[in-house]
C-alpha cells in the first residue's frame, strides 16, 4: 500500500476534471483499508472514499486523503436449487457493468436491466442505482462495510438499508461513516422474472415474446449507447439530476398548463422526467464555454474539454434556475458535488 502526495484525480472521475488530492491511496484489502484509516486519523485528515468516480463532481482540490477502493472478487455463497436462487458476494471494487455481464453470461437473472451503468459495485447500494424499470435494491440481500470510526466490520440486511429513489442509509445517516467492502446479491438461476414493460425496452424487443436476459441486456446497452455519451470520449457523470417526484394534486395542476409533460406514476407520487423539464426549458444541446447539455439526453452535462468543476456547477445552477422559473419545480442533483 503506497500513500501518494499531491495526486491528480483526473483519471479517477468520469467528468475528467483535473483536480488534485493532498494524499491518495488505492486499497485492495480490508487490512489495507484499516491501515489507511490509521494514517488518516494520525494525521487528522479529511477522508474521501472514491470508487469509479462516476457520480462525483470535483470543484476544488481535496485537502485530505482520497481512499480509492480496489477490492476485487466474486463468490457464490449459497445456491438453492429448489427455489432457483443464488446468493453471490461481490467485492466493492469490482466494475459494475463487468459484473452484470458476468451474471448475464452465466444466466443469473435480476440485474440485466442495469447493464452499462458506470461505476463500481460498492456504489450501487449507496445510490440505489436504477434504470429501465429496475432498482438494485430488489436484488440486494445485504451490504458489508467497515465502520470508519472503529475500523470494525459490520453488515446491513436489505431492510436496514432504508432504500429509496436514488437514496439509502449510506447517503443519509451513514454518510461518511462507513466504507462498503462487499455487496451480497440474491439472483435467479432459472425462471427469471423479466422486467420489459419499460417503453424503450419494449420497442427494442418488440419481436421477442419471451426474451432471454442476454437479449434484455443487449437492448439496454443499445438504448444507453444511443442516448448517452461515452465518458472516455466526452467527460460526464451520467444523469446529473434526479427525476422529481410530486403529489398527484401537484401533477394535475401542472398538467393543465403543460399537457405533454412526461410522467410515471409511482407508489409515492408522480415521477416527472427531469430530462423533459430541462429540454422544455430550452437547454438541450446548449453549451456555455467548455461545458454543455448533451444533445441526445438533457439529463447529462458534459465536459467539452479541459473544463473545471466550477464550470459544470455553474451550468447546473443555471438549468435549475430556469426549470424553477418555468415549472416551479426544484431539480435536485444526483451527482455528489465536492
Amino acid at each position: 500500500m503506497e500513500i501518494k502526495k499531491n495526486f491528480s484525480l483526473k483519471n479517477y472521475n468520469t467528468f475528467g476534471i483535473e483536480i488534485y488530492a493532498d494524499f491518495f491511496v488505492s486499497v485492495s484489502s480490508v487490512n489495507e483499508i484499516k491501515e489507511a484509516l490509521i494514517f488518516q486519523k494520525n494525521n487528522n485528515l479529511p477522508l474521501l472514499i472514491l470508487g469509479g468516480g462516476s457520480n462525483i463532481l470535483f470543484t476544488q482540490p481535496f485537502k485530505g486523503l482520497v481512499l480509492h477502493i480496489n477490492l476485487l472478487g466474486k463468490e457464490i455463497l449459497k445456491e438453492n436449487t429448489i427455489e432457483n436462487t443464488l446468493l453471490i458476494k461481490v467485492s466493492s471494487g469490482e466494475n459494475w457493468h463487468s459484473f452484470v455481464q458476468w451474471c448475464v453470461e452465466k444466466d443469473y437473472g435480476g440485474l440485466e436491466n442495469l447493464s452499462l451503468i458506470p461505476g463500481k459495485v460498492g456504489a450501487c447500494p449507496i445510490q440505489n442505482i436504477g434504470a429501465y424499470g429496475v432498482e438494485v435494491k430488489g436484488a440486494i440481500h445485504s451490504v458489508e462495510a467497515i465502520d470508519i470510526e472503529t475500523a470494525t466490520q459490520i453488515s446491513f440486511l436489505n431492510k436496514t438499508c432504508d432504500f429509496g429513489y436514488r437514496n439509502s442509509i449510506f447517503k443519509t445517516q451513514l454518510k461518511d461513516k462507513v466504507i462498503i467492502t462487499a455487496v451480497n446479491f440474491n439472483l435467479s438461476s432459472k425462471n427469471h422474472l423479466l422486467k420489459i414493460s419499460y417503453g424503450d425496452i419494449t420497442n427494442q424487443l418488440q419481436n421477442k415474446k419471451k426474451p432471454t436476459i442476454q437479449e434484455i441486456s443487449n437492448a439496454v446497452i443499445a438504448i444507453r449507447k444511443s442516448k448517452l455519451p461515452d465518458y472516455t470520449i466526452l467527460g460526464n457523470a451520467g444523469s446529473f439530476f434526479k427525476n422529481p417526484i410530486i403529489s398527484i394534486e401537484e401533477f394535475e395542476l401542472l398538467k393543465l398548463i403543460f399537457p405533454a409533460i412526461v410522467n410515471y406514476p409511482t407508489k409515492v407520487g408522480i415521477k416527472l422526467a427531469a430530462g423533459w423539464l430541462i429540454e422544455n426549458s430550452g437547454w438541450k444541446g446548449k453549451s456555455i464555454g467548455k461545458v454543455a447539455v448533451h444533445n441526445q439526453q438533457s439529463l447529462v452535462l458534459v465536459n467539452l474539454g479541459n473544463a473545471q468543476g466550477i464550470d459544470v456547477l455553474n451550468l447546473s445552477k443555471a438549468i435549475q434556475k430556469d426549470v424553477y422559473t418555468k415549472f416551479k419545480l426544484v431539480l435536485e442533483t444526483e451527482v455528489n458535488i465536492l
